[in-house]
């Protein structure tokens, strides 16, 4: 049988003959992630495994019900890290616009009156139904 490369690290292995489609090497890490990419597999296809899994995961919390403020005391760098990607994730949603079908980001109401709307350039919004628009005071009432 021919060397194949693994998925994981890339590296070159002989797959075993008891397994024909073997795509990851021996190696402890591959091993691992190939666990990793089969249970999120299951998850994601598998009402009761999910099931299952939220269940004991939330046993598991109801028996540790101090293990992440333990392991924040003793890793202040996770907590730092924590805190730095939040603050990445908060700016990127500030400069992302939004496209929602009713929002106004005026801070005061359009007064009555007849208005000429007419296609603006097209924007950088994704919305079937948003429309980006001039509009044109043709009259007050």
């Amino acid at each position: 049988m021919q060397n194949r490369r693994c998925v994981v690290c890339g590296e070159a292995f002989r797959p075993r003959p008891q397994v024909p489609q073997q795509c990851y090497c021996a190696k402890a890490p591959c091993h691992r992630e190939r666990r990793r990419r089969w249970q999120q597999a299951k998850r994601e296809s598998d009402p009761d495994y999910r099931d299952n899994q939220g269940r004991a995961q939330q046993a598991w919390r109801g028996r540790h019900p101090e293990y992440w403020r333990e392991y924040r005391r003793a890793h202040v760098q996770y907590e730092d890290r924590n805190r730095l990607q939040q603050r990445r994730r908060d700016e990127r949603r500030r400069e992302r616009r939004l496209a929602k079908m009713d929002v106004c980001t005026r801070d005061f109401p359009v007064p009555s009156g007849t208005y000429r709307l007419a296609p603006a350039a097209a924007g950088d919004l994704a919305k079937m139904d948003a429309w980006t628009v001039n509009i044109t005071l043709l009259s007050n009432p």
